[in-house]
């Protein structure tokens, strides 16, 4: 990839600019440019493409997606320190790369995308990634602005977003994913592969919207699921009771002494359709 793009190699770069992660960022950075350029693979086709990156750090996947033809990145990222490691790649591929300081749970995804039909491809940091994804699958209005979702989780999270019925994984981020896109898990990345490297296994997923989910009001499910999964031991008769309970369960012919991890999104729909 150094080769490929006449870029230096990471180690270098984070070296020269003093880039140590930072735990309280959630950073933990990718150098193996072999497997960032899978990561973006796993997008499908860059080529012409508008992608949205989320906490890039010093750039080695920003550099596979342009290297892979996209049209534009625009990279947010809240760590002041890799601005200037950036900047050279912007330099070395001008006007692709659009670079906004700042916080990715307080950005307005959808006006920075402009009205263009948008990729998003991320290494998450850890501690928010799960909040971003959420806040993706739950706008009032749908289709979404972005096409597809390429993120990197935990491996556990990854679990959980694909998880359906019956899987032990199964809670409230399965429930939206399956809800409203077509997920799956693309590959797993070792803990060696990052610098420093994190106590567990990481996964690469891709979700793509469904056009036409189930009709149902987004904020009425999340509260739907926040309460079943809540207690989720125990059977739904007593997790729903703060929301209607088995006169709400009766109206959706679902059996009250099932457990939150038996429903169908479908099901979940169903009783949030009631409310």
């Amino acid at each position: 990839m150094a080769a490929l793009d006449g870029l230096p190699p990471l180690r270098d770069v984070i070296a020269r600019h003093g880039l140590d992660a930072k735990k309280a960022l959630g950073q933990n950075f990718l150098l193996d440019l072999n497997l960032t350029q899978k990561v973006a693979r796993t997008a499908g086709s860059l080529e012409g493409a508008t992608v949205i990156e989320v906490g890039p750090g010093p750039g080695g996947l920003t550099r596979a997606i342009l290297a892979l033809g996209a049209k534009k990145v625009i990279a947010i990222e809240r760590d002041a320190r890799c601005l200037p490691a950036l900047q050279e790649i912007s330099d070395h591929y001008p006007g692709r790369l659009e670079v906004i300081e700042g916080d990715a749970l307080k950005t307005d995804f959808e006006t920075l995308a402009r009205g263009e039909p948008v990729k998003i491809i991320a290494n998450l940091p850890y501690n928010v990634g799960t909040q971003l994804l959420v806040n993706w699958l739950l706008p009032g209005h749908w289709p979404p602005f972005w096409q597809s979702l390429t993120l990197m989780f935990q491996k556990e999270v990854g679990q959980r977003i694909v998880a359906g019925e019956d899987d032990n994984h199964y809670g409230r981020l399965g429930v939206l994913c399956g809800w409203r896109t077509q997920a799956h898990m693309a590959f797993d990345i070792p803990p060696q592969a990052f610098t420093p490297p994190p106590k567990v296994t990481s996964t690469v997923v891709h979700l793509e919207p469904i056009e036409k989910p189930l009709p149902c009001d987004p904020d009425k499910l999340e509260k739907v699921t926040l309460a079943a999964f809540g207690q989720r031991r125990k059977m739904l008769r007593q997790s729903l009771k703060p929301i209607g309970g088995e006169a709400l369960l009766a109206r959706a012919e679902i059996d009250p002494q099932r457990r939150a991890e038996t429903l169908s999104v479908e099901e979940f729909c169903r009783i949030a359709n009631l409310i």
